[in-house]
């Protein structure tokens, strides 16, 4: 039993010769922990590398964002239900028509180049007919149109799209945000092509300011000698009215006779108000001369 209690004995004491090959394997096991650890610190250290290497290609911003690309977020914001802009209440269609006129007005064809200028000025015309439908298809067709936009276009281009959208900024929130949406989409569209640098390789001449009335689809360029022809129209048609005013009064209310006093109660309030028509076409000719005048006067000085 006593035996039983004794510990273990090594095993190389069970031998007459000393267990060599033992030796070595106990002082193999430290030799492999420092040889272990710097090739792992090694490693690490590598792939630390690797990965600062790396990490500012994917934080860094595209300096060049696709145009394209924007243009097709625009054309998303565009997708609605296809009664949507006749939906709008009277004071945000009134809101729409002026973004319509934002976007299309002045030299369109001139500054935006053919093929854009007549795809803005159709969508001007589908958001004054309250036409979703026609605008959202018209609308997705700008993203094909980045091939054939010069780089002198885009600035004016960029331009009409802040202007009408901030048109749709000022309808508020309306609702599910969609106006919000699209304004949003035309202003940052807008400020990336008004910040697009244009090229200084042609020498073209600054274009002037035209000015334009536009009467629904008319519109009608402003120039100083159009206005100094409307001016004399104007006094044409004054003096005639004011002729015939004067001829109207010079004659006397009891000269004519008349079957009863019915009719000539008739006869006093239409001549009362043949001379009240007249005298303020008159005026109104008056008021319109010396307008046109003045604008001409304005478009000659900036001529010069």
């Amino acid at each position: 039993m006593a035996s039983l209690l004794l510990p273990p004995q090594p095993l190389y004491t069970l031998s007459s010769t000393p267990a060599i090959p033992f030796l070595p394997n106990t002082h193999y096991a430290p030799s492999l922990k420092p040889s272990y650890k710097p090739l792992k610190c090694k490693s690490l250290t590598i792939s630390f590398a690797l990965a600062e290497s790396d990490s500012p290609k994917s934080i860094e911003p595209d300096p060049n964002p696709n145009l394209q690309t924007i243009l097709q977020e625009l054309a998303d914001s565009f997708v609605l239900p296809s009664d949507y802009f006749a939906q709008l209440p009277r004071d945000l269609r009134l809101d729409l028509n002026d973004a319509a006129f934002d976007l299309s007005n002045g030299p369109i064809i001139d500054e935006c180049g053919q093929e854009l200028g007549e795809t803005l000025l159709n969508i001007s015309r589908a958001w004054e007919q309250a036409d979703t439908s026609t605008s959202t298809t018209l609308v997705s067709k700008l993203p094909l149109l980045v091939g054939s936009l010069a780089d002198s276009n885009k600035p004016a281009f960029g331009r009409r799209l802040v202007s009408s959208g901030r048109r749709f900024q000022s309808m508020g929130k309306y609702g599910q945000g969609e106006l919000q949406r699209i304004a949003k989409a035309m202003t940052m569209t807008g400020n990336f092509l008004s910040a697009h640098p244009v090229s200084n390789a042609t020498d073209e001449p600054p274009k002037e300011e035209i000015r334009v009335l536009k009467f629904g689809e008319l519109q009608v360029e402003l120039t100083p000698d159009k206005a100094y022809i409307g001016a004399v129209i104007g006094f044409i048609f004054g003096i005639l009215s004011w002729e015939v005013s004067q001829g109207i009064q010079s004659i006397p209310e009891n000269s004519l006779q008349y079957a009863n006093d019915n009719a000539l109660l008739l006869a006093k309030s239409l001549r009362g108000a043949l001379l009240a028509l007249f005298y303020s076409s008159t005026f109104l000719s008056a008021f319109i001369v010396v307008g046109l005048l003045v604008l001409a006067g304005q478009l000659k000085s900036k001529e010069k």
